[in-house]
C-alpha cells in the first residue's frame, strides 16, 4: 500500500491533518463514535488514509486489515452485477420484473386495509421494470420506514431478517403477497428494491448471488477482503459494531468475536449484506471512476459507467420533489438517482462543496463514499454505529475535504 504525497495530488496535508483532530474531538472523545476510517484518494491515489479508535472494545485500533459490515454500500456491487448482465443482452432496463420473478406479477398498490384487515389494492399504473429496482421507484418499501400500513406489514412479516427466517426466493414469494406503495415510476422510496435485484442477478445468471459476486466481481477486482460471512481465518479483523439506545447511550449491536456476519446469512442481502475493508472499497471506488476498469481488468464499458451515473429519477426530477422515504442515506435538495447511486445534480442546492455529477451512497452503520469523476477525488469512510442518521459527519467529512483542495 503506497500513500502519495498529499501536496502531489494537489492537496493541503496540514489541512487533511485537521480532518482527525475532528473527528477525534467531536466524535471519539466524546463516545459517539466507538472508531473511526478515513481513506482518501485522488485520481486512484491514496494520499490519506487514518484510523482512530479500538476495532472492539478494549482490543487493538483500527487498522488497514479491519473488516466492517458496509450494510447498504453492498448495492451498488448489486447494481454493478445487474448491468454487467444487461451488457451481455440478458436483460435490459425496461424488462419487467415479474418477466424474471413470476412471483411479484399482479401485485396490486395499496388503497386500504392492513393492521389485521385485508389489504385493498388498485392495479398498478405500469409494470415494474428493472429500471424501478436500481432508482428506488419501484413502490416496494423497508420495514423500518416505520410511517404507513405496508412497512408494518414488513416488519411483522421479519422478511428483512437477513441472519434468520426468509431464503431470498422465500423472501420475494413474500413481497408478492403484500401491496406497494404507489404504481412504479411514481415516487422515490428507499426499500429492498436492490435485495430484489440480487434475486433477478440470480435468475438471470443462473449463479447464487454470493457466488456471482466472488467470481465475477470481487476476485476479478482483486477485493479480497469483502464476503457475505466473514471466514474463520478473518474473523479477528471485524470490528465491533454499536447502535444508539433510547435515552441516547450507545450499546453493543453485534460484537465481531461472536458475529452473525461469522454464519452464511439465510437471506443473501444484495441491498445490505456485504462485510468490506476500506482498501477493499477503495478498489471498488476507483474500478468507477476509470470508467469500469482496474489494473487491465474491465467488467462493464465505460458508456455502462456513464449510464449508471445519470440521473434516472422521471422527468429529471430530485428527491425533494420524489421522496416520500422518512430515512435515506442522503440528504434530498439537488440530488437525484441514478443506478445505484445518489447523483449530485446541484452543487449550490446541496448546500456543500462538490462537484456535479459526484454520485455517492452510505450504510445503515454510518459507512460513506464518494466519487467525484469531475476532481477525480474518491473517499472511503469506515465506523460501526447506527443509525446513520444520528450525527451529520457524512457533511462534516465532505466540506473538509474539499476544503483541502489546493
Amino acid at each position: 500500500m503506497k500513500i502519495a504525497s498529499p501536496e502531489s495530488e494537489g492537496f493541503d496535508s496540514d489541512r487533511l491533518a485537521r480532518i482527525d483532530a475532528f473527528v477525534k474531538e467531536r466524535y471519539l472523545d466524546s463516545g459517539r463514535l466507538p472508531h473511526a476510517q478515513l481513506l482518501i484518494a485522488r485520481s486512484g491515489r491514496i494520499v490519506h488514509f487514518s484510523h482512530q479508535g479500538p476495532a472492539r472494545e478494549g482490543g487493538a485500533p483500527v487498522d488497514h486489515t479491519t473488516l466492517f459490515r458496509i450494510a447498504s454500500m453492498t448495492k451498488p456491487v448489486t447494481s454493478l452485477a445487474f448491468m454487467m448482465l444487461l451488457e451481455a443482452g440478458k436483460v435490459a432496463l425496461d424488462t419487467p420484473v415479474h418477466h424474471v420473478l413470476p412471483e411479484l406479477k399482479g401485485v396490486g398498490v395499496y388503497a386500504g386495509g392492513g393492521g389485521g384487515v385485508a389489504f385493498e389494492t388498485r392495479p398498478t399504473a405500469s409494470p415494474m421494470r428493472m429500471i424501478d429496482l436500481l432508482r428506488h421507484t419501484s413502490g416496494l418499501t423497508y420495514g423500518f420506514q416505520d410511517r404507513t400500513p405496508i412497512d408494518a406489514a414488513y416488519r411483522e412479516s421479519k422478511m428483512e431478517n437477513w441472519h434468520g427466517n426468509l431464503t431470498l426466493d422465500e423472501f420475494v414469494a413474500a413481497l408478492g403477497k403484500l401491496p406497494l406503495e404507489f404504481s412504479p415510476g411514481d415516487e422515490w422510496n428507499y426499500s429492498v428494491s436492490t435485495d430484489v435485484l440480487g434475486a433477478v442477478v440470480e435468475r438471470v445468471s443462473g449463479q447464487s448471488l454470493d457466488r456471482f459476486f466472488a467470481e465475477r466481481i470481487l476476485a476479478p477486482l482483486g477485493m479480497h477482503d469483502t464476503f457475505f460471512q466473514v471466514p474463520e481465518d478473518k474473523i479477528d479483523r471485524l470490528a465491533d459494531c454499536w447502535t444508539l439506545a433510547p435515552g441516547g447511550a450507545r450499546v453493543m449491536y453485534d460484537r465481531g468475536a461472536a458475529s452473525a456476519w461469522s454464519r452464511f446469512p439465510r437471506l443473501v442481502s444484495g441491498g445490505g449484506g456485504l462485510v468490506s475493508s476500506a482498501l477493499d472499497y477503495h478498489r471498488f471506488n476507483t474500478f468507477f471512476l476509470n470508467g469500469g476498469e482496474l489494473e487491465g481488468t474491465r467488467l462493464v464499458s465505460r458508456k455502462t459507467v456513464d449510464l449508471m451515473t445519470m440521473n434516472h429519477l422521471p422527468g429529471g426530477s430530485d428527491l425533494t420533489h420524489m421522496s416520500r422515504s422518512l430515512f435515506s442515506e442522503t440528504t434530498n435538495a439537488g440530488t437525484g438517482f441514478g443506478l445505484g447511486f445518489a447523483i449530485n445534480m446541484d452543487v449550490a442546492k446541496s448546500m456543500l462543496p462538490g462537484s456535479s455529477g459526484e454520485y455517492y451512497w452510505g450504510g445503515m452503520f454510518s459507512t460513506a463514499f464518494f466519487i467525484d469523476p469531475i476532481e477525480r477525488i474518491t473517499m472511503v469512510f469506515m465506523t460501526q454505529f447506527s443509525p446513520s442518521t444520528t450525527y451529520p459527519i457524512r457533511r462534516e467529512l465532505k466540506t473538509m475535504i474539499y476544503s483541502a483542495l489546493t
